[in-house]
């Protein structure tokens, strides 16, 4: 009973907890329709529960277990606050994408090569063969990606190029060496360098396509390999020969010289590896890299191609202009350049025995020679003092310059500085080739002596001449590319990285016939069908026909004189209209020529077939006995 009472007098105190437990044991005690009909009662709380759930608003706790806490309210706070700020830096990673994806597309420009971008869709639509046409979007899609790499990769370059500025009346050519060192860093000031060797002089001089090694030669027989940016002496011969030229190789361990009877190869050590007794009495030389080919032209005249991988003659061309000391490679498209003298220049491939084209370029003979890079522009100098630019995509002129004396060498720098050596003089003109320009860049003088020889290094912002007291280097703000490509050409290299490059050359070598004027037609698909081709021939000969009839050449053209009473008037009139006319008379006698034929073969025994074969004889013998 206390137990009983303890509970009743609970109950009664606590009416209102045990009337509420009471409801909630009741609508939790009946789990059928007497516990949905209680929640029905109460504000229809079940309708206003589904109509949230679809609308996607939440619903209010139903009791304080339900309710978040305060932690759960600031963590999903503050994770909204982190998806918001999230948001914003995706928009503006968005919009950086896009600007930077707009500098790719402009700076993209410059990479392409051949037909542009989306161009060359067409020509693969034209392609009727499916496996064609996949090969060639195959290849388009691979050139745009290089093309798009390229771009991309140009945000990575660490330096960028510059040239002198002045200001007011001040000139940078009035600007001496002398004060660019003063005002310059250590190691770009030793870069000024002066050799005097008043022995052997003139010399000439040559670089590695990395920059880093130097080759010269001098006039009476001294050769000479360095790595000039340390001063570290390779090898160091004397010849006791001529030596009009030298040329690298591939790469430092092998270097070629022209001398008085034929043309040597030596290694890095000065050892005499080769004699190339085919180039005789040479006075230029040319090295072609992705083909292994040694070129060189000489007294003779003659133009010699050498294969120095296996030692074969891949072409021998005479141009018939006699002594040729002129010799420069297009690094484009690997087409040599001869400048001869009568004026001049023709261009030639090793496989082709006549040249691809001739230019007119001087009065006089051509003195030197220069090709920019990119094989667009091509600089020229004669006897007559005048400094010609050519633009040899049309082979016409652009404009000229003019010099103290006769340029006795030129030669175009990466960045497309023009220099020339006449005289004791040295001038660097800047954006010369496509503007004509009215003064100088920089000029620098040497000292009574003559300036032989003069070559740009590679990737460095450094002019190197040779002259008669001897070797001689300047520095030429901008000149040179300010990044290098490792897989081209590397200037820090080491020996292991050296011979994987010379592995690598070896593999990609290129035959002598790829050589073309045009090096993006090799691999070029033609779309027209074979009778669309057959049919451009025939209208092609027809005009060309027409053209020289209207010319008269087929009528008022020039006959030999022929001797043994050939010579009359009427013979030589009949020779000139025979060659494309056939009048009457002659279509008369070729009538009667073939019906005379025709009547020799109706006269002739026709022959039965039982007379043929290997008895005929005996039939033969018979009819011999019968007559």
């Amino acid at each position: 009973m206390a137990i009983g009472g303890g509970n009743d007098t609970i109950d009664k105190n606590s009416g209102i907890g045990g009337g509420a437990f009471a409801k909630g044991s009741v609508s939790h005690a009946e789990a059928g329709d007497g516990g949905r009909q209680g929640l029905g009662k109460h504000g229809n709380v079940s309708d206003s529960e589904e109509d949230d759930e679809h609308s996607g608003v939440p619903s209010a706790p139903k009791t304080l277990r339900d309710r978040p806490a305060k932690s759960d309210r600031a963590i999903k706070t503050s994770r909204d606050k982190r998806n918001i700020k999230k948001e914003d830096k995706g928009a503006e990673k968005e919009k950086e994408l896009d600007e930077i994806d707009k500098r790719v597309l402009k700076s993209s420009k410059k990479y392409q090569r051949g037909l542009k971008m989306g161009k060359d869709k067409e020509a693969a639509i034209n392609v009727r063969s499916k496996k064609e046409e996949s090969k060639v979007a195959h290849d388009r899609r691979r050139r745009e990606e290089a093309i798009m790499d390229a771009a991309r990769n140009e945000m990575l370059l660490a330096e960028s190029a510059g040239y002198i500025e002045t200001e007011g009346l001040e000139r940078t050519f009035n600007i001496s060496q002398k004060q660019l060192a003063e005002n310059l860093d250590v190691s770009s000031a030793n870069k000024i360098i002066d050799l005097k060797l008043n022995d052997f002089g003139p010399y000439t001089l040559d670089y590695t396509p990395n920059g880093r090694h130097m080759l010269i030669g001098g006039r009476k027989g001294h050769l000479a390999t360095m790595d000039w940016r340390s001063g570290k002496l390779a090898c160091e011969i004397h010849v006791r020969e001529l030596v009009r030229d030298v040329s690298w190789l591939h790469n430092e361990s092998l270097f070629a010289v022209a001398q008085k009877k034929h043309a040597y190869i030596y290694d890095h050590t000065g050892a005499e590896v080769h004699c190339l007794s085919k180039h005789m009495e040479p006075t230029k030389l040319g090295f072609l890299p992705y083909h292994f080919l040694l070129a060189s032209t000489g007294m003779t005249g003659a133009l010699v191609y050498q294969d120095v991988t296996e030692g074969k003659v891949a072409g021998e061309h005479h141009p018939g202009y006699g002594q040729c000391s002129v010799l420069k490679v297009n690094p484009y498209n690997a087409v040599v350049h001869l400048g001869h003298g009568n004026g001049t220049v023709t261009l030639w491939s090793p496989k082709q025995t006549q040249p691809l084209a001739r230019i007119l370029c001087h009065k006089g003979p051509v003195q030197a020679m220069a090709i920019d890079r990119s094989g667009t522009y091509m600089a020229t100098s004669g006897l007559d003092g005048r400094l010609k630019i050519w633009d040899i995509r049309n082979f016409k002129p652009l404009h000229e310059y003019a010099t103290t004396r006769p340029a006795q060498s030129i030669d175009i720098s990466q960045r497309g500085l023009l220099a020339a050596g006449h005289g004791p003089n040295v001038t660097v003109w800047k954006d010369a080739l496509m503007t004509q320009v009215y003064q100088p860049y920089m000029r620098h003088l040497v000292p009574s002596a003559t300036v032989s020889d003069l070559h740009f290094v590679p990737y460095d912002d450094v002019l190197g001449f040779g002259h008669s007291k001897g070797i001689s280097s300047i520095v030429i703000p901008g000149a040179g590319e300010p990044n290098f490509d490792a897989y081209v050409a590397n200037p820090y290299q080491t020996k292991k990285q050296r011979q994987e490059h010379e592995v690598k050359m070896l593999l990609d070598k290129l035959a002598p016939e790829t050589i073309q004027l045009d090096p993006n037609f090799i691999g070029r698909l033609d779309p027209r069908t074979q009778a669309q081709r057959l049919r451009e021939q025939v209208e092609d000969k027809h005009t060309e026909y027409a053209e020289n009839k209207a010319d008269g050449r087929y009528l008022d053209n020039e006959v030999k004189n022929k001797t043994k009473g050939r010579n009359s008037t009427a013979k030589r009139y009949a020779r000139k209209r025979q060659t494309n006319i056939t009048d009457l008379k002659k279509l008369r006698e070729l009538e009667n020529m073939e019906r005379e034929l025709q009547q020799q073969e109706a006269k002739r025994r026709k022959i039965p077939e039982e007379e043929k074969g290997a008895l005929g004889k005996f039939f033969k013998e018979k009819r011999l006995l019968e007559r």
